[in-house]
């Protein structure tokens, strides 16, 4: 159970909890251009991508896609733990129902292979991770496991074997290392390209478009690996000013107050901390805490690393076991 600041006691943190690094860090404003970046990254899987074409109507639909998926992300990191199991339950049973049709071989597979899973659920949780460190977010390496490890809960719920995800950097790193002969940039990604790049909007609606959203893409577009500026076919831009784009646009973003930022819905966040107390809303200053708790209990174990011990899942997993 978790005392709420005005004595009251409410008994859910979710999946998660506010002890977690997923708690911390999904409530940041650049999630929205590391989201960006990760549609980027899961089309130049010709296989994953085939199914959002053939599936979708993401051109139609565009902003409501977007909504949609920021919203299943909100309520696995915010919500209580039965919304968070029913959003997943969504999500798989919608994934029963959508089959994919290759053109060249004729070969029929649904969107919910394992492998296809894997591979959005590990290019999410990479862009949200890069895009935040990068950006300023003060993330320490064993914060990062962490997160990464917390994830495997997440991939859960789309339906995925968690001992079969990634749970820390290393094993991350070498999924995609692994992954990567298989990746291209054919028609399918060069639409979802073309897409992000100038998404249809109404015509009062274009300036907008053109003044903020192309910076929002490009910025993501330009956070993405090497190789796949290579497979895009454009120019990869200097690293280092990339870096300082990112860190200009998240210190602008961050300096924007919380509570103003809380107030744009869906208001994930505001239900939570309604829920378990002003004290457990998210951001840098608790990430700071959190690290320093780590340091503490890492520097008392008998043995390194073990803090970092797969499936352990750090303080995120206390709040699970009281649920």
């Amino acid at each position: 159970m978790v005392r709420r600041v005005d004595g009251n006691r409410d008994g859910d943190p979710g999946l998660f909890g506010p002890d977690s690094v997923t708690w911390q860090l999904h409530g940041d404003p650049m999630m929205w251009i590391a989201g960006v970046r990760a549609l980027y990254l899961q089309a130049l899987h010709p296989r994953a991508v085939r199914g959002v074409i053939q599936n979708s109507d993401f051109r139609r639909d565009a902003w409501g896609r977007l909504r949609r998926t920021a919203n299943f992300v909100g309520t696995i990191s915010y919500g209580t733990t039965d919304a968070a199991e029913k959003a997943g339950a969504r999500v798989r049973r919608v994934h029963t129902h959508f089959k994919v049709t290759d053109p060249e071989t004729g070969e029929r597979y649904g969107v919910d292979e394992p492998d296809l899973l894997l591979w959005v659920h590990c290019a999410e949780v990479d862009s949200y991770l890069h895009v935040l460190r990068r950006s300023g977010l003060p993330v320490t390496d064993a914060q990062a496991d962490l997160y990464i490890d917390e994830h495997r809960e997440g991939a859960r719920l789309v339906g995925l074997d968690p001992a079969l995800v990634p749970a820390n950097r290393a094993e991350l790193a070498a999924y995609f290392e692994r992954v990567r002969p298989e990746l291209a940039a054919g028609p399918d990604a060069r639409e979802v390209d073309d897409f992000l790049r100038r998404p249809p909007v109404p015509p009062l609606l274009v300036p907008v478009r053109a003044l903020l959203w192309r910076r929002v893409s490009a910025l993501a577009y330009d956070s993405l690996p090497g190789h796949a500026h290579e497979l895009y076919g454009r120019p990869a831009p200097a690293p280092r000013r990339v870096t300082r784009r990112l860190r200009v646009t998240g210190a602008v973003l961050r300096a924007v107050p919380g509570w103003l930022r809380r107030r744009i819905p869906p208001g994930h966040i505001r239900g939570a901390m309604a829920r378990l107390g002003r004290e457990t809303r998210p951001g840098p200053r608790q990430l700071r805490r959190q690290a320093a708790k780590l340091r503490r209990r890492t520097a008392i174990l008998d043995g390194p690393g073990r803090a970092q011990k797969r499936g352990d899942g750090g303080d995120s997993g206390r709040w699970r076991k009281r649920v």
